[in-house]
């Protein structure tokens, strides 16, 4: 009985030493879940009050896009941008929903562009694209972060 107390005890002193694991350090730790995270997709996409019903994920990132692409037009559709350039029927701006729920838009033309006074167009946008209704941020990890995306806008010919 002594000689098999002696050989567990004997066992268990040796064997500690396999059983230790290196414990990573802060630093190591982060750069590990730094890699992990992918940083082109959001958790949440940006949402608007009357978004905020559905729970499939899908279903509230296109009612909010289908939402935005609605109100702009609708803000654009008052204005003379089709009296001014009845060749344009489409354009695409790019939306910034920053982390403290603002908005940025900004028209993108394509390169080659010099049919369009650019400025104009711009100048215009920025002055019917106020008072827009409340967007919430999208969420990566629990915080609000700044998102991008860019829509097809039809301007619409009276």
């Amino acid at each position: 009985m002594k000689r098999a107390l002696a050989l567990a005890l004997l066992t268990v002193c040796f064997s500690c030493q396999y059983l230790e694991k290196k414990v990573p350090s802060e630093q190591e730790l982060l750069e590990q879940q730094l890699k992990e995270i992918n940083w082109k997709e959001v958790d949440e996409y940006p949402s608007v009050s009357d978004c905020e019903t559905l729970t499939d994920a899908n279903l509230r990132k296109q009612c909010f896009f289908d939402f935005l692409t609605a109100t702009i037009e609708q803000k654009l559709a008052v204005d003379t941008l089709a009296t001014m350039f009845p060749k344009l029927d489409t354009i695409e701006v790019r939306v910034t929903v920053l982390p403290d729920a603002t908005l940025e838009f900004k028209p993108e033309f394509p390169k080659d562009s010099v049919a369009y006074d650019t400025i104009k167009i711009d100048s215009i946008l920025r002055a019917r694209l106020v008072d827009f209704p409340k967007v919430n941020p999208a969420i990566k990890r629990g915080i609000p972060v700044k998102t991008q995306f860019v829509l097809p806008v039809i301007i619409k010919q009276e």
